[in-house]
């Protein structure tokens, strides 16, 4: 399917009826913890100076593949400064991802996280799906970002793996929606209590050969 008509953004105004919330102020990620809401996005665009280190990271000969798991502070900015590319331009980029990481930690009262840090050529989780753990934060510094659905687009039926007799998850392709590079999000998923059953299901884009993504995903420990 044709990634510009089948894709939209998401809606300038949620309504009371929607599962989501949206908004360009840090108040938005909160909203995560209301039972209705399994998608909170802070809508940003990103610096030049981070964007510098982003496409540092995309342009190496190596694929970038970070993974860490601590308490957010000294230990991990050393951590990224040693495994990033071209680490002279890199320092906004590990102080942007050192804030997210301390909010993740505030936000769900843990003293660590597990963050990965990844450069991809080729979609990782290309068919729809939803996460069985409790919360994830997704954010794209480069590429495409990640697509997800309403739940009224969705076919639960058609989860899990793959089966003739399965239903098509997608009701709708004009449905999907998709987050901006810059954006933050929290995907509520299966695992959190009061949620079983309403993971928020999304997938990874599709990606041209030409554009490498850089994605960042932390979780609270």
């Amino acid at each position: 399917m044709p990634m510009t008509a089948a894709v939209s953004s998401l809606p300038a105004s949620p309504t009371a009826a929607t599962h989501w919330a949206e908004g360009g102020g840090i108040e938005v990620l909160p909203r995560i913890f209301e039972d209705a809401i399994t998608l909170a996005v802070l809508r940003r665009p990103l610096p030049y100076d981070v964007l510098a280190g982003a496409l540092a990271q995309t342009q190496a000969r190596h694929p970038l593949s970070f993974a860490w798991r601590g308490e957010p502070g000294d230990a991990l900015r050393a951590a990224l400064r040693e495994a990033l590319h071209c680490p002279v331009v890199c320092g906004p980029l590990v102080e942007d991802i050192q804030t997210l990481a301390e909010a993740m930690a505030f936000l769900f009262d843990t003293d660590e996280v597990g963050l990965r840090l990844r450069r991809l050529d080729a979609p990782m989780c290309p068919r729809f799906h939803c996460d069985n753990l409790p919360v994830r934060l997704v954010t794209t510094y480069l590429g495409p970002g990640s697509e997800w659905l309403p739940e009224t687009a969705v076919d639960r039926a058609g989860l899990g793996a793959p089966h003739p007799d399965k239903p098509d998850i997608v009701l709708a392709d004009a449905a999907i929606q998709r987050l901006e590079a810059g954006d933050v999000a929290l995907l509520k998923g299966s695992g959190w209590i009061g949620n079983e059953g309403r993971g928020l299901v999304h997938r990874s884009p599709a990606m041209e050969s030409s554009q490498p993504r850089l994605l960042l995903t932390i979780d609270p420990a």
